[in-house]
This record gives structure tokens, sequence and C-alpha cells, in this order.
């Protein structure tokens, strides 16, 4: 059973969403603030819904600890954010948040959000999901049983949805993939239209890959440059 933190300092959103997770058989924690949440992450956890607006530590300085720690960074993150602020969106996504939802928000949405990921996981883990277990391409190495990435002889740190994206990125090299493909491949579901997850996921990438592997293709989506 997978085991999922709540982190939010409004009562009655922490039980909405622990009772509909509970009832979709997912094992439920729940922390107030981001001190408590950093202390409970301890504890196993598999998942993290994670308000932004958070008492004693926000939402973005949990999610920024999480990134940098060695044990927590390849845990999914489910960011909460306020209607209407499109700036703390994209700011979750750029401190590596997997995905946001904005209040108010439908429980069975973010279940089903929470579904896909774990559903994408596990499709990660499975033996057959991967034709080799290594990629290269140019100095890009991907060991995909290990969930490693090395550029120039280096590891770099990659959340698991910045892995996935260059990964099949990677494989497809030289197809151009729409942003919605992108979010239906990755993300596993549909994502109403908001594309803008790719972009701030493909941002991240080129700064941690540090070349120009990832051609925007305008109006569309993005391609994997071939190398020579």
């Amino acid at each position: 059973m997978e085991k999922i933190l709540v982190v939010d300092d409004e009562k009655h959103i922490r039980d909405l969403i622990e009772f509909n997770l509970d009832k979709a058989g997912f094992e439920v924690l729940t922390a107030v603030d981001g001190k408590e949440a950093l202390k409970v992450l301890n504890k196993n956890i598999d998942l993290i819904v994670l308000d932004l607006m958070l008492p004693e530590i926000d939402g973005l300085e949990v999610c920024r600890k999480m990134r940098a720690d060695k044990e927590l960074k390849n845990i999914p993150i489910i960011m909460l954010t306020a209607k209407g602020e499109e700036v703390d969106k994209i700011l979750g996504l750029e401190m590596g948040a997997d995905d946001y939802m904005t209040k108010p928000f439908s429980p069975r949405e973010l279940t089903a959000r929470i579904k896909a990921i774990f559903r994408r996981l596990s499709q990660m883990k499975a033996p057959d999901e991967f034709e080799e277990e290594i990629l290269e391409e140019g100095n890009i190495k991907i060991d995909t049983a290990r969930h490693e990435v090395v550029v120039s002889g280096k590891e770099i740190s990659l959340t698991p949805k910045e892995f996935e994206l260059l990964r099949y990125l990677i494989i497809n090299k030289g197809r151009v993939l729409s942003r919605d493909l992108l979010l239906e491949k990755i993300w596993g579901y549909e994502y109403a239209g908001d594309t803008r997850t790719v972009d701030v996921h493909v941002r991240r990438l080129r700064q941690k890959i540090k070349k120009d592997y990832i051609e925007t293709v305008r109006g569309v989506g993005y391609k994997f440059v071939k190398l020579e």
C-alpha cells in the first residue's frame, strides 16, 4: 500500500484529501506545516501532496529541501496553489514539484493524478519497460535501472518527471513531440490543456544538461536533436 503525506494548514482540506485517498486504498499521513512535514518525510513516504502557503516553512522551501536531499529527492510532489496565483505555480514547478493543482480542486481529479504517478512509477520499475538499461546520446548517459543520469562524466540530480521526460525525448530523438503527447506519456493523464508544466520541466532539463539538445518547435512542442 502506497503511503501519501498530505500537508496543509487547513483542517477541512486535510480531512477532505485524507478521506478520498483512504477510500482509494492509500495509507495517508498528515502534517499541518512545513516543519512537521520534513519530520514525517522520514517515514518511507511514497508521495507528498503539499500546500504552497504553509506556516513555519512554506511549501516552496519544503520542495527545495526535498530535491536537495539524497534520500528524499525522488519522492513525487503534487503542489496545491491558490486560484489564479500563476507565479506560484511556475515557482513550484521550478523548485521541483512534479505537478500542481489549483484550489478549489476536485478530490476525484487529485486521486486520478496520484494513481497516474504511481502507475508510471510502477512501469518504470518493470524489467521490460525499457529495451536497454543504458541509454547514451552525446555526453549524456542514462542508467534506467539505477535511475541515474550522467552528463560529461558527472552525475546530475533529476526529479522523477525530469528523468522520465529526458528518457522519452532521447529514445524519440529527432522526432517532434507535441506538448499534449508529452503530458500523456510522462504525466499519464489528460491535463486539461495546461502545457506549461512541460515547458517548465524542459527549461529545468536544459539548465541541468548544459547543452542545447532539446529544440523548441514553435507552436508544437519539442524534439531532442540528433547528435552526429
